[in-house]
């Protein structure tokens, strides 16, 4: 009683106040949005700065992201540690506003949909669309590859978890001798042109990387 009394004094107390100066309580969706993106951008953050690092030629930088990227698991492990932040954040939001009920989880579905729903909106923006623009704009050359006697060129798809680890490919194909260019076209497919005298097609799908994440050749 005491509680509710309380209340209704600061709320009179507050709507007292001109509308400048009245304290602003911001919506559940808004909130929920915030920490959707933040959850969202959070297992994408080693393939944004890997890219970053490589684009400026940040060697030492990329090389420590590199580390990370080559673990097959990494990706899936923190796509599943978003959505666990995202619930403990959710779980926290409940159990504060006193709602961690099922009538309280009902009462709440704006916060908790806007929360997991920017979450994986977030993840599907930069798989789809960030990344893919990113490594085309950044690696593919516009030019196309000239046509010398001794050029070849194949096409192979690679099991990547998502484009953003587009780059770490292409860097551990150009690292090979006398590979010319390397192109990437979304979601998995890199078209590579090398020296036939200095390569065969067995040495560009025997590299280290190709143990990890599988190649296959793909007819052009």
């Amino acid at each position: 009683m005491e509680e509710n009394v309380e209340k209704n004094i600061i709320a009179k107390d507050q709507n007292s106040l001109p509308p400048c100066c009245r304290p602003v309580n911001k919506p559940e969706s808004r909130k929920g949005f915030f920490w959707g993106v933040v959850y969202g951008i959070l297992p994408h953050t080693f393939c944004l700065l890997f890219i970053v690092l490589s684009v400026i030629g940040a060697t030492a930088g990329a090389a420590f992201f590199e580390k990370f990227l080559v673990i097959r698991w990494f990706f899936p492990a923190l796509i599943a540690l978003s959505f666990l932040f995202a619930t403990i954040s959710a779980t926290i939001y409940l159990y504060r506003n006193k709602k961690a009920s099922f009538q309280g989880i009902r009462n709440s579905w704006k916060y908790l949909s806007m929360l997991y729903g920017t979450t994986i909106a977030i993840s599907l923006l930069f798989i789809y669309v960030v990344f893919p623009y990113a490594v085309s704009s950044a690696y593919n050359n516009a030019e196309s590859v000239r046509q010398e006697p001794d050029s070849a060129q194949m096409t192979i798809a690679v099991d990547i978890p998502c484009s953003g680890h587009a780059p770490l490919i292409i860097a551990e194909l150009k690292k090979l001798e006398n590979v010319r260019d390397v192109n990437y076209q979304s979601p998995n497919i890199f078209k590579i042109a090398y020296d036939k005298t200095k390569n065969t097609k067995q040495d560009i799908l025997s590299l280290e990387i190709f143990k990890t994440y599988k190649a296959t050749e793909k007819n052009q």
